[in-house]
């Protein structure tokens, strides 16, 4: 396993935004002109960016949202999203 898999929920959160970031950077594109695009308000995206809707909360973009965002990238959805072998989940 790699050793910079997420291992946590609040990790994986935080690694798709670090992704999205630099996708939205390596297209040129400011963060308003990716949520534009996207459909969602900049505010929105800037939260999925973050990795946290609120401090201690992390993000939970929902699977359409992420589609949108890799076609504006023009990338497929699974570029934005790391390895899930290493999460310990919570017990429920």
């Amino acid at each position: 396993m790699s050793s910079n898999a997420p291992s946590s929920w609040e990790d994986y959160a935080r690694a798709v935004g670090i992704e999205l970031q630099r996708r939205r950077i390596a297209a040129d594109l400011t963060q308003e002109k990716l949520a534009h695009k996207a459909g969602i308000t900049r505010n929105h995206y800037q939260q999925l960016e973050r990795g946290f809707w609120k401090a201690g909360t992390p993000a939970n973009p929902s699977l359409k949202h992420l589609a949108r965002l890799a076609q504006a990238l023009q990338i497929e959805v699974d570029v934005l999203l790391p390895s899930v072998a290493e999460i310990e989940w919570p017990a429920d």
